[in-house]
This record gives structure tokens, sequence and C-alpha cells, in this order.
């Protein structure tokens, strides 16, 4: 637990240190919340709920924050591989899996910061305060995402030793898993064909969960969103570590 720890500390004060990586993470998250939510706020109601565009469009951003972060933690694997660092920790009397979970749980920690920094955003401008138990099940939704997403970019960085073709590769996954979750739309309008495939998004029911925590509405049973999202956490950690113990530096 030591190791797991002292690696986790690692990542988040590198994180908490880097003022610019911080503000960098929310530019997007932000335009797409203040500008889409202002803009079409008052021209878009969503079907069988009443709701205005804004508070509909936050769940989905705050897991756009967290998504965003936590894969792209898995760069800080090759940052390491080129200065030498890993290698550094990996010949340690410390077991690959423990250097796995402890750079996951670092990830996902920064990732929940961001989120927790655009959920706060959120409420000025316009979301509702939904209380002690919908915050700490929007929370919960927010540590899988966070840590499923760590995982599944660790995986892919274990495999790689350029971190620009890493980018490329995150970038090419990221905006379909976050274009097709329903962050921006309801998934319920959909024609049954693009339904079909939403529901094979990972990142679908961590946006259905958040947006249930926050605004007490889902498109998916919450239940199933824990069940599903729970799951892939597990998978992506096993995958993740897998993979990490056959790294080669």
């Amino acid at each position: 637990m030591d190791v797991i720890y002292t690696i986790w500390l690692r990542s988040v004060k590198r994180y908490i240190r880097s003022k610019s990586r911080i503000v960098g993470s929310l530019g997007m998250p932000l335009f797409l919340l203040v500008f889409m939510g202002f803009g079409l706020n008052s021209v878009v109601v969503i079907p069988n709920t009443g709701e205005n565009y804004i508070v509909f469009l936050a769940p989905g951003i705050v897991a756009m924050g967290v998504l965003f972060t936590s894969i792209f933690a898995g760069i800080q694997i090759i940052w390491d591989k080129q200065f030498g660092f890993l290698k550094e920790t990996l010949v340690a009397p410390v077991t690959r899996t423990e250097i796995m979970l402890g750079q996951t749980f670092g990830g996902a920690t920064t990732a929940i910061i961001q989120g927790t920094i655009i959920l706060l955003i959120s409420f000025l401008v316009g979301l509702s305060f939904p209380g002690i138990t919908g915050l700490l099940i929007a929370a919960g939704f927010m540590i899988l995402i966070g840590i499923a997403f760590t995982s599944l970019g660790i995986a892919i960085a274990s495999r790689m030793e350029d971190m620009n073709g890493f980018q490329l590769i995150m970038s090419f996954l990221i905006f379909p898993i976050f274009g097709l979750s329903g962050a921006m739309f309801p998934i319920d309008s959909l024609p049954s064909a693009f339904k079909s495939l939403t529901l094979f998004d990972p990142l679908t029911y961590g946006v259905e969960g958040i947006r249930y925590g926050l605004t007490g509405a889902s498109q998916i049973n919450p239940l199933v969103c824990l069940i599903v999202l729970a799951a892939f956490s597990v998978a992506m950690i096993l995958v993740g570590a897998y993979l990490f113990r056959k790294t080669s530096v």
C-alpha cells in the first residue's frame, strides 16, 4: 500500500503544481458548458422532462472533464519511460501491479478534481444544488469514470513509446466515446440504430449516472449504470495491469 500511496501522491502533486495544466484542461468543457449551454438554453427543451438545456448539459460536461483528464493521464507512463523514472521504479522490489494501481488512482484523482471544478462552475451558471445524496451519487460515478478511463489510458500507453502517437490515438478514441455518450443530446430521442450504438459506449452509463445524481432524472436505470460502469472499470484495471506487466523500458 505504501508503494501505491507514494505513486498516487506523486501524480497528485504534479497535477496541483501545474497550474497551466489545470487551466488548459478546463478550456473545452467550459466553452461547451457556457457558450453552447447559454446559446441553446432559450430554444431547446428536453422532451418528457421540461428541463432547460443547460441543466441537461451540465452533467455531461462534468463527465467530459473527468474523461479527458483521466484518459490522458496515461501519457505519464510514456513520459516516465523517456526520462528513466519508470525504469528505476520497475527495478525496485515492488510489483508492477502496485505501480500500475498507483498511477491509476493518481490519474483518477486528478480527473475527479477537474470534474469537481467544472461541477462547481455548473452551479454558478444554472444547475441547482441536488443535495448531499445527489452529490454522493454523482461523485461515485465520477470516481468510476476516472478509474476506468485512466486504466484504459495506461493500458494503451504501456504499449507505446511516442507521446505524439499516444495523443493522436487518444484523440481518435476520446471524441467518439464522448460524442456517443448522450452528454449533449437525449439518447431516447435517437433512432433505434443510433441508440443501440450509444448503449455500447461505457461513458453513456457514467453520464446518465451523474445526471441522475445531479438532476434526479436518467434515461437509463441508475442501478444498471452502476453495474455496467463498475464492471467496465474492473475490466480496464485487469487489462491495464496485464499490459503494464508486459511493458519494457
